[in-house]
């Protein structure tokens, strides 16, 4: 979609539930705010997301398709379906160009890319995510209640989930996939309590998306009927990284409560800035950096024309 306006007060990078919870607040404040998207979320693999007030179980795309129906109210939005590739320029006179080459300037810029899965070599793997296999059991730990699952993970982290996904099943077993990275304290506190594995992924069988068992290279088959993993993220974006914002030590943008980068004028929100990686964290975060934008729009014009 193009737009025929080109100068707003905030560009939006990225339309999760970050960025669009951010559009309708800015939309609502009567700002003017284009919100640039590909259309090719993170989430997209699951056929239900969870944990969202009023809208648990609902699909990606419907959430999508329901909240720009309701920021379509507020005529100060546009929506641009395309990918940001150039971002120039400083607080109050930023450029972005589009992969399409739609050029915008924008008093500020909100990223909310989020972040993106590398693909893991693990056979069998694509087949079952989103379906039974997942990485956050706080989104989808329900579904799988006392069932036999299998926790692909290593290191300390372990020791951390262990007690974590107890909680909807004790028929839990540990694959590390290899070298485990715990001290020999670690792995034997693991050892009393769950099988744990260290063996190398041959396979992950499966129908119809539901997996069947966890099959090793020592020849260990383990039966389950879910799997929780780690996964290997990427920012959604360079752009952050291009204009200069300070990233953590774990790859995600550096902000304050109100979602302030590093950089003046830029602000970020949602799965980025932080390990949680819930919609309705990043749709909050989309809200606070909204309101903070707003302020302090409103607060140069004041004194600009003051």
């Amino acid at each position: 979609m193009t737009v025929n306006k080109k100068n707003f007060d905030v560009v939006i990078i990225g339309g999760g539930p970050g960025g669009l919870s951010a559009a309708l607040v800015l939309g609502r404040a009567r700002k003017h705010v284009a919100v640039i998207d590909e259309g090719r979320p993170r989430n997209a693999v699951t056929h239900a997301g969870h944990g969202f007030l009023t809208r648990d179980g609902i699909s990606p795309s419907e959430f999508r398709r329901i909240a720009k129906e309701e920021i379509s109210v507020y005529p100060s939005v546009s929506f641009v379906d395309d990918t940001a590739e150039s971002i120039t320029g400083s607080d109050g006179h930023f450029q972005i160009t589009t992969s399409q080459g739609i050029q915008l300037e924008s008093k500020k810029v909100l990223f909310a890319v989020g972040m993106k899965d590398r693909p893991l070599p693990i056979p069998g793997l694509a087949e079952v995510y989103g379906r039974s296999a997942f990485v956050c059991p706080y989104c989808d730990g329900w579904e799988l209640r006392d069932e036999p699952l299998v926790i692909i993970n290593s290191g300390p982290e372990l020791i951390h989930f262990a007690p974590v996904i107890s909680g909807w099943s004790d028929r839990i077993t540990f694959c590390t996939n290899g070298p485990d990275g715990l001290t020999d304290s670690e792995r034997e506190t693991l050892q009393r309590r769950v099988p744990l594995y260290d063996s190398p992924i041959r396979h992950i069988h499966s129908d119809d998306g539901i997996v069947r068992e966890v099959v090793l290279e020592d020849g260990t088959s383990i039966p389950c009927r879910g799997i929780f993993f780690k996964p290997d993220l990427v920012m959604g974006s360079d752009l952050p990284h291009a204009i200069g914002c300070q990233l953590s030590e774990e790859g995600h943008v550096k902000v304050d409560a109100f979602g302030k980068t590093s950089v003046p004028g830029i602000f970020s929100a949602g799965d980025m800035t932080s390990r949680m990686h819930q919609k309705i964290i990043a749709a909050a975060n989309g809200s606070a950096a909204a309101a903070a934008l707003n302020n302090e729009l409103n607060t140069e014009a004041w004194l600009k024309n003051g």
